[in-house]
Formats: structure tokens, sequence, C-alpha cells
């Protein structure tokens, strides 16, 4: 098995072309009737900001149970169901093998968890001293994970659960 390669890269305008075809996918694919929204979600949502070159996508869904009778349908378009993986009320999806392009975290609508992605992704949209300050961060995490991704996740771990708590402070204010 391959080792994943951990690489941060500048800002790519492409990221929102790329999130655009594989919404046009997934919408394709799965039961209309059952998706509430889909959002691009993640660094590379965020203008300017430096990222791993995967699309997060968030779909927003009024059923878990009916996407989860719909993974074949994910899996025609090349996803990889991958169950809640490690955070409850989840679905997961990878596409791309070991170095992923593209990942689907899905939440039912008004979920917790999708309004933390949600408030975070339009924080740094709103706040670019902040995301700057997280991309160098990120690009710090890179050249010191030795490609291990709990290594690149832990070295920015407390930076995102404090500006998570902000998003959120800030969106509720709104």
């Amino acid at each position: 098995m391959s080792q994943r390669i951990i690489e941060v890269v500048d800002y790519r305008p492409e990221w929102i072309e790329m999130f655009n075809r594989e919404e046009q996918l997934i919408t394709a694919q799965l039961d209309a009737s059952n998706i509430v929204a889909i959002h691009h979600i993640g660094s590379t949502s965020v203008p300017h900001l430096c990222a791993k070159p995967i699309i997060d996508i968030l779909l927003e869904v009024e059923d878990l149970s009916l996407l989860d009778n719909q993974t074949l349908q994910m899996q025609s378009i090349g996803y990889l169901a991958k169950g809640e993986f490690g955070i409850a009320g989840r679905r997961y999806f990878q596409k791309g093998g070991v170095q992923r392009t593209h990942q689907v975290h899905a939440f039912l609508s008004g979920s917790e968890d999708m309004f933390r992605h949600l408030a975070f992704r339009d924080y740094l949209r709103a706040f670019p001293h902040i995301a700057k300050e997280y991309g160098e961060l990120k690009q710090q995490a890179a050249v010191n994970c030795q490609n291990d991704i709990e290594r690149y996740c832990d070295y920015k771990n407390a930076f995102v659960k404090n500006h998570e708590a902000r998003a959120i402070a800030w969106q509720r204010s709104k």
C-alpha cells in the first residue's frame, strides 16, 4: 500500500469548478428529495487560502438512512463509503484512492456538525487575516508531519478548535 503524501499548495481557482462538477455528479445520482443542499467547505472553499488539494463537500440531507440506501449510487461515481468514520451522525465518502481528490461529509440538515463546518468556512472567508494565519500553520504542519495525517491534524488542532469556537459564536451573533 502506498503512503499518502501530505502537501499543502497555493490556492487554485479551479477548485470552485471542481466542486461544481462534483455537485452535479452527486445531484444526478442521489434522491433529490433527500438533499437539502450541497456545500463547498474546507480550505479549498476559502479564496486565497492554501490547502491540501482535496475538495471537501458537505452534503446536507433530510434522512441519513435514505442516504445509506444509496451507497451504490455514490460508488458508481467513484466514492468509497466509510460510514461515520469517527464522527457520530456523519456519513463519509472518499474519492481518488490514497491521494484522494474529493471527500463528502454528509450530515442531517440542522445538525451541530453541519453548522460548525459552515460557520468555520464563513468565518475564514470573512476574516482573511485569520485564514492567512491558518494557511501558514498548515504549511508548517505539512512540512513537519512526515506524511502522517494524524501528526498533520494534531499540529493544527488547537488553532482549529479555538477558531471553530469563535466562528460558531460569530455566526450565532449575526
